[in-house]
């Protein structure tokens, strides 16, 4: 009996500009992806509705009628489908906005396909991992921080503690790595899948706003530790100090 072919990946695209959305359309159909497109917030959210399976979502964030917030907002209560933002605005502000909201990730305008075909790629070679079955243990502590990596779920001091996708796999990363120094450079390979680039501050949000939600006191940390001019160390209160 003949294989089955495999399903192409479906994206959305929620652009407004007729040109941009239509460039970002042909480069992915010529990477064979499937596209959906809308030209607004409102489409983009009924075309979500009903064009189900979608692999992910592309979204601006300036569109008429209903912004690519909302949009992101509206799919985040029902789906945990990765999201990847469009902006123009580059404002640090918007971004982590957009992680608060649960984006995976984010792309300033202008930018090259390439750009965004890596970007792609790299979100959903780890949604795949995501959902292969995890090694033993799934069950990984350090202090008073647990998580379960077959349910994606994290506990703090005992209460559940909702994270992002990104955001769990960065907490993930850090504490398979305790009391090490990890580079910018090797988070934003291990954890958002694609090489470092110097003028983005992804690695920068990420860390803070994990921080928000696992810290005492976020300005103090106890956990993830600013390491000047190195990076960054996860602080395992558990390990013995070395003699």
């Amino acid at each position: 009996m003949p294989d089955t072919p495999k399903r192409k990946r479906r994206i959305l695209i929620a652009e407004d500009e007729a040109p941009l959305r239509n460039l970002i359309e042909l480069s992915l159909k010529a990477n064979d992806y499937e596209v959906i497109n809308a030209v607004d917030g409102k489409e983009a959210l009924e075309r979500f509705k009903h064009e189900q399976p979608i692999d992910m979502v592309i979204l601006d964030v300036m569109m008429p009628h209903v912004d690519g917030f909302t949009v992101l907002q509206k799919i985040r209560e029902v789906s945990e489908v990765p999201v990847v933002m469009l902006t123009a605005l580059g404002s640090g502000d918007d971004i982590v906005k957009g992680f608060q909201l649960g984006a995976d990730d984010y792309i300033t305008k202008p930018f090259t396909f390439r750009e965004v075909a890596a970007r792609i790629e790299a979100i959903l070679r780890r949604v795949e991992w995501m959902n292969l079955p995890p090694p033993e243990p799934v069950i990984l502590r350090r202090g008073d921080i647990e998580i379960d990596k077959e349910l994606h779920t994290v506990k703090v001091r005992g209460e559940e503690c909702h994270v992002t996708p990104i955001e769990f796999e960065l907490l993930k990363y850090f504490m398979s790595h305790p009391d090490q120094v990890i580079g910018k450079e090797e988070l934003f390979r291990e954890v958002w899948g694609y090489e470092f680039e110097g003028s983005t501050n992804l690695v920068e949000v990420g860390v803070r706003r994990l921080r928000s939600k696992i810290e005492r006191d976020p300005s103090h940390p106890e956990y993830i530790i600013t390491v000047r001019g190195a990076g960054y160390l996860f602080r395992d209160p558990d390990s013995k100090p070395q003699s």
